[in-house]
């Protein structure tokens, strides 16, 4: 079956490269998997504790990837200003504005925020101490009062709001879906959109990979490396 892109004379653009979306996709599962093993408690916390330190290595390694990733994967490729946002509202376009290839200026702030907080709730659980049987690795680094005030962050306060904030994102993937008619979740999986002739693809090479692959190693160690200082 044939789009009404494809039509009009779309074509397949490589939009997510292959390390975007492994990390999406195993962040993703990282954080569902955070959240039950957080709620079955007992020896399922172990895995809680594996489970951000997964999250926290494909955090960095995002971080990086925003500088040196494919086009549409760099922070730069998202990074709107107001003025954009508020055209995007308006739904006005300049010459030059591609809303509809990577992330969109509300998709931007969606993630943005979610890298964010989830950076805040896996760094906050290294120092975090529930007082029964649970202590983060780097507790010992800092003051009681501090790990009281981290610990409530990331039972309370943080866990609540990351919460929201998967909710209205995956509600916003669903109103796209259903309402606007546009699929967010393919292009996620396989990597392509339909899209006008001239729209700009990101690299996605064996060599790019390959560097991808580095950086995750890297992101790896760093955060195995933080963690033998617990030792």
């Amino acid at each position: 079956m044939i789009s009404s892109n494809e039509s009009s004379g779309g074509q397949a653009v490589r939009v997510w490269d292959l390390p975007t979306r492994l990390f999406h996709w195993a962040l993703a599962a990282c954080v569902v998997g955070s959240f039950v093993t957080a709620k079955v408690g007992g020896n399922a916390m172990q895995w809680h504790f594996y489970l951000g330190y997964a999250a926290l290595a494909l955090l960095i390694f995002r971080i990086l990837w925003g500088w040196v990733g494919g086009r549409w994967s760099k922070f730069a490729s998202f990074l709107y200003s107001p003025a954009a946002l508020g055209r995007y509202l308006r739904r006005q376009r300049n010459p030059g504005d591609r809303f509809d290839v990577g992330h969109s200026p509300m998709g931007a702030l969606s993630v943005f925020a979610l890298l964010g907080l989830l950076s805040v709730q896996a760094l906050s659980g290294l120092f975090a101490d529930d007082e029964i049987a649970n202590v983060g690795p780097l507790n010992r680094f800092v003051s009681n009062a501090v790990a009281h005030a981290l610990t409530e962050w990331h039972h309370e306060v943080g866990e609540s709001v990351l919460l929201g904030l998967v909710l209205l994102h995956v509600g916003a993937v669903i109103f796209y879906r259903k309402v606007l008619r546009k699929d967010l979740i393919t292009p996620m999986v396989r990597g392509d959109k339909i899209l006008p002739p001239g729209t700009p693809a990101s690299t996605d090479t064996f060599w790019t990979r390959l560097l991808a692959l580095a950086l995750a190693l890297g992101s790896a160690a760093l955060v195995w490396g933080l963690l033998r200082l617990a030792s």
